[in-house]
């Protein structure tokens, strides 16, 4: 089979935000204790985080990790986990009905983050709390005044401000598994009087608020048109959230699905931008794609685990090789859409439907998806070109035609470096592959990644990587072998 990319220099979709390689850790199962944070672990530092999972971390580059949730923030008070560990209370949690244990909370978090090199995004409790709550904790968090939340801070051992400056207006309050679901009338009200007293304490914060939490919600439009009805004028980003799985066993429709993330980001874009013109605004609202991933084989785990345990294996999703072709498509779909896209979360970091695994007390290993997720955050940076794809295509089930080849193009200037990433989504054929790079004069290929496997249910376990990246020689053609990602790295 033979394929084709073509790319001009002049021709960009906008310059990548590097928050679009962000990810995200939830008070849920091991993402927090056992994941990030383990004080018994051989490796763990002074303040009780595993020093393995964190350079694994470090490799990812990872540069904003929303916290604390997810559905976990509806029901929490940030209160509880501040101070003296000795006495923070441990609580019921009704997301996920677990103990939860308060050992972890922003004092904790915004030091692991520095180690981690990220940035927070942080969330407030819109279920069961609200403005005041959110301005009490934007305080604790950005404040040098001489103030009663500010000197909290200080009390317990903060004499700087955290300075977080990403902010989330609570989590999927369109959804009646959320603890204190909202109408999109009451969560717009309620969102947009916390949005006005956020940004009052701290007029440089950024605010995302809660978009649907699925394309496929019956509420999806409308709830986005009310929402930014009362909002547009306090907010920057509205959030989109979505998950795709491969029950059927259908690896060319499961890998088609990168479509179906595409039409939905241009699709709340559109709804962006016609309440812009509603309001004869001067302001875009941007996307923040904060929730994403492969999530199918454990959706369900948490209605029939045993209730009230501390940090118990939920979610614990593994992931084979036919997952990563597709998580590499979304990573690609988030860079084709950087004029709207600005900062995106991989759901989860750390053993919650996440690239990293551990084992309590013992060691951490590389999922399959971690690979295109990592090399996308150390290479996909710079500004998006736009493409010109020629490739043999696919019926979905949907009865769509689907190419085989699905790529994205990324120029960074300051390395002279044009990179290519490309999937090849056939399970039968190799694809002869010619790249057309107008204005790159001189640019010629440098490397070729790849990462394969003949099995599409291949996994990686803490014994065995059956799945990892492989450098290809370079050569006058470029074959993209079937079910391949690849990354093709130009320069001059």
């Amino acid at each position: 089979m033979k394929a084709k990319i073509s790319a001009k220099r002049e021709n960009i979709i906008d310059k990548i935000d590097r928050r679009i390689y962000g990810s995200f850790i939830e008070h849920l199962g091991r993402a927090v204790y056992n994941g990030i944070y383990e004080p018994e672990h051989p490796s763990a530092d002074d303040q009780g985080f595993r020093g393995d999972v964190l350079e694994l971390i470090k490799e990812l580059s990872v540069p904003v990790v929303r916290y604390p949730g997810g559905n976990f923030v509806s029901g929490y008070n940030w209160e509880d986990g501040i101070g003296d560990k000795s006495k923070r209370p441990q609580k019921l949690d009704l997301a996920w009905l677990t103990v939860e244990t308060n050992q972890v909370g922003i004092d904790e978090f915004q030091a692991w983050a520095k180690k981690a090199n990220s940035e927070i995004m942080m969330a407030v409790n819109l279920g069961t709390r609200g403005p005041d709550e959110a301005r009490e904790l934007i305080e604790y968090c950005n404040s040098d005044t001489n103030t009663y939340f500010a000197n909290l801070r200080r009390k317990n051992g903060f004499e700087k401000p955290f300075d977080i400056k990403l902010w989330c207006l609570g989590n999927e309050m369109d959804g009646d598994w959320q603890i204190c679901h909202k109408t999109a009338e009451e969560y717009g009200r309620v969102a947009t009087e916390t949005a006005k007293v956020l940004k009052w304490v701290d007029p440089q914060i950024e605010l995302v608020a809660c978009g649907s939490s699925d394309p496929h919600m019956p509420t999806y439009g409308e709830w986005e048109r009310t929402v930014l009805d009362h909002t547009y004028d306090y907010i920057d980003y509205l959030s989109l959230h979505c998950y795709y799985g491969n029950k059927e066993n259908d690896t060319k429709n499961f890998l088609a699905r990168a479509e179906d993330m595409d039409n939905f980001i241009k699709k709340t874009a559109q709804i962006c931008d016609e309440i812009k013109a509603k309001k004869n605004s001067t302001k875009t609202v941007n996307l923040s794609f904060d929730e994403w991933n492969v999530w199918y084989r454990t959706k369900d785990e948490e209605k029939t685990a045993e209730r009230w345990q501390i940090a118990p294996y939920l979610l614990e999703e593994k992931f084979n090789f036919e997952d990563a072709l597709l998580v590499g498509c979304m990573l690609m779909t988030l860079q084709n859409n950087c004029d709207r896209v600005k900062i995106g979360c991989l759901a989860q970091l750390v053993n919650v439907i996440a690239p990293i695994m551990t084992e309590n007390g013992g060691s951490a290993w590389k999922q399959t998806i971690f690979y295109p997720y990592m090399y996308a955050s150390l290479y996909g940076n710079g500004t998006t070109l736009k493409t010109e794809n020629e490739s043999d295509t696919y019926k979905s089930k949907e009865n769509t035609d689907i190419p085989y080849l699905y790529s994205s193009v990324i120029y960074n200037e300051e390395k002279e470096q044009v990179v290519v990433f490309a999937v090849n989504r056939s399970l039968e054929s190799d694809m002869e592959l010619d790249v057309s790079l107008e204005g790159f004069e001189g640019y010629t290929l440098k490397e070729h990644i790849e990462l394969y496997s003949s099995d599409l249910k291949a996994t990686n376990t803490k014994e065995c990587e059956q799945v990892k990246p492989q450098s290809k020689a370079i050569s006058k053609s470029i074959l993209l072998s079937k079910q391949s990602w690849n990354m093709l790295i130009f320069e001059k």
